[in-house]
């Protein structure tokens, strides 16, 4: 099995995910700062640009888990990202997470995305499972990860507390061999 150490360029018909940069942070910074988007992401940290440059900018000398900017192909600019990380190399597994920033959100991106991003996992580093978090308060979110063939496993009870409320996360995954991948 392969590492996270190779960074794709992955292209699809509406977005092309490459290797996130230092230089992308101007065009995610805004995903920080959104409430919104923090509310969705159960996201409690303030981040700050310079935080955020050294942060993006270490990403490709990890070998342990792939960041990838979401480009939009009609315009060029950087809408979001997506991440492959908590990489278990001894159960063939990892977590997937992807976050836009305002501009992004809406537009059926990240169902393209996450099957890019998903299907790269399977195909070219040879996991068997990739899983997921998503909050009670974010259907959207759980309507797309469905789409792209993750099925729910669980639920994590009172997972996370957001202005005072518990929030229940569900856990969902997709496999290999639901992905149409045998080992």
């Amino acid at each position: 099995m392969a590492d996270f150490s190779h960074k794709p360029t992955l292209t699809g018909d509406r977005v092309v995910l490459r290797p996130v940069t230092e230089d992308d942070v101007p065009a995610l910074l805004p995903m920080f700062q959104d409430p919104e988007i923090a509310r969705l992401t159960g996201c409690h940290t303030d981040f700050d640009e310079s935080g955020l440059r050294r942060w993006y900018g270490s990403r490709g000398d990890q070998n342990d888990r792939l960041d990838l900017a979401v480009v939009e192909r009609a315009t060029g600019r950087v809408v979001g990202e997506a991440v492959l990380n908590e990489w278990d190399p001894d159960n063939e597994s990892c977590a997937f997470r992807i976050c836009f920033a305002p501009a992004g959100i809406g537009r059926g991106l990240g169902t393209e995305a996450t099957r890019l991003i998903v299907g790269h996992a399977f195909e070219a580093v040879g996991l068997h499972r990739v899983w997921l978090e998503v909050y009670a308060f974010n259907p959207r979110a759980r309507r797309a990860y469905e789409k792209a063939g993750f099925r729910t496993e669980g639920t994590l009870r009172g997972a996370l507390l957001w202005e005072g409320q518990r929030v229940d996360a569900t856990v969902m995954a997709v496999l290999a061999p639901e992905w149409g991948v045998t080992a």
